[in-house]
């Protein structure tokens, strides 16, 4: 066995998800545990150097993390040859552009998503990627969360017979930033800097339906801005424009109807921040991020309705929990180990820039809904 080693340039991981999910849970994970191990036995490190325009900042996470290289010139950082990968976290808005440098330098390219703002953009990314012959990807993140592998574990296995619909519920109360602090940055909420939740949230239910139960055919999509008006990191009230709320129906292949509730203005209760069902002929399952319950049609009970009473059946005790025969890493983790492995040593990897294209399509077309008031079907797309 030998190490090898392969640069990665990692660009706007100063942010949340960027730093927690990509660098510290991804890349400095798998370089603590020795590397990706390779099918020849061989194992690649990763060595990462950190991009952004604060140099105060990133010389501060740098230190913080034991990073050795960072660099706020990301055209330089491009000019090494010795550095394979580049990855993008930062705004959506700029994304395309730093995408098409990256190709146009020779780097292999993986990005979080959605990869553009438009679906134009994104396909004319996909082309260039294509045209390149240069290994590509974007973040499927949650295809692998525990619950969601086993819902698609139960679906593969043929638990649910005939699938008959999909009911998903995702958000919490993000607050305005005024009396409390927002958990979310303000640009999130501003049209202008590229917010949104549609064109966040629907880039990921389209390669979550697809995937773990059917393809999308048509969607009919509703938004909202619940609140016009939030706080900024400041501390200073600016106009809420984007929309924080969707409410949207999709027809997949095969009949299925799926019914997604987006928000980021709501309260929870249940048992997670994002809970899918899926109901079936022979029987049903709920998944949240880690946890997974189901109901065989043999165990489904047999309530009457009356409103003249208060309920007594306990719903919840009729659901079994699906038990943790394996075990499940960190998904942003197993999919850069599945990239790596793609760049290096030519693995199979699905999950490239075109279907991260198919994630803005069905955006596009589900604000598209919203501004028509009508169903749109969802289109074969072609490179």
């Amino acid at each position: 066995m030998a190490d090898q080693r392969i640069g990665v340039i990692m660009h706007g991981v100063t942010g949340r998800m960027g730093m927690n999910q990509h660098l510290i849970r991804s890349i400095l994970a798998i370089r603590a545990q020795g590397g990706v191990t390779l099918s020849n036995g061989d194992r690649v490190i990763p060595d990462p150097i950190l991009v952004g325009r604060d140099a105060d900042r990133i010389a501060r996470l740098a230190k913080a993390l034991g990073v050795e290289r960072w660099t706020v010139d990301l055209d330089e950082a491009l000019t090494n040859s010795e550095d394979t990968i580049f990855f993008d976290a930062a705004s959506t808005q700029l994304r395309p552009s730093l995408v098409k440098k990256a190709i146009a330098a020779g780097k292999a390219v993986y990005c979080e998503k959605p990869v553009a703002e438009s679906l134009d953009e994104a396909m004319e990314v996909v082309r260039l990627a294509k045209a390149s012959g240069l290994a590509n990807g974007i973040v499927h993140d949650k295809l692998s969360l525990p619950g969601l592998m086993k819902l698609k574990m139960l679906r593969d296995s043929g638990y649910f017979g005939r699938i008959l619909s999909v009911k998903g519920d995702f958000g919490y109360w993000v607050f305005e930033g005024g009396w409390q602090s927002a958990q979310r940055p303000s640009w999130n909420y501003r049209k202008a800097d590229g917010g949104g939740i549609i064109i966040d949230m629907l880039c990921h239910w389209r390669y979550v339906l697809d995937n773990v139960v059917a393809p999308v055919k048509a969607v009919s999509c509703m938004g909202a801005v619940h609140i016009p008006e939030r706080f900024d990191e400041k501390g200073q009230p600016y106009a809420a424009d984007a929309d924080d709320a969707a409410y949207a129906t999709f027809e997949l292949e095969g009949g299925v109807i799926a019914q997604m509730n987006s928000s980021w203005c709501t309260r929870v209760r249940r048992d997670d921040l994002v809970t899918f069902q899926i109901d079936g002929s022979h029987g049903s399952a709920v998944a949240g991020l880690h946890r997974c319950y189901t109901q065989h049609r043999v165990n489904t009970p047999k309530p009457v309705w009356n409103p003249d009473e208060p309920q007594r059946m306990n719903f919840f005790d009729d659901w079994e929990e699906v038990p943790n025969n394996r075990t499940y890493e960190n998904g942003f983790k197993i999919q850069w180990e599945d990239f790596i492995r793609h760049v290096v040593e030519g693995a199979p990897f699905k999950y490239t820039l075109f279907e991260g294209a198919k994630g803005v399509q069905l955006a596009e077309l589900g604000l598209k809904s919203w501004a028509e008031r009508r169903w749109l079907d969802v289109p074969a797309l072609e490179v």
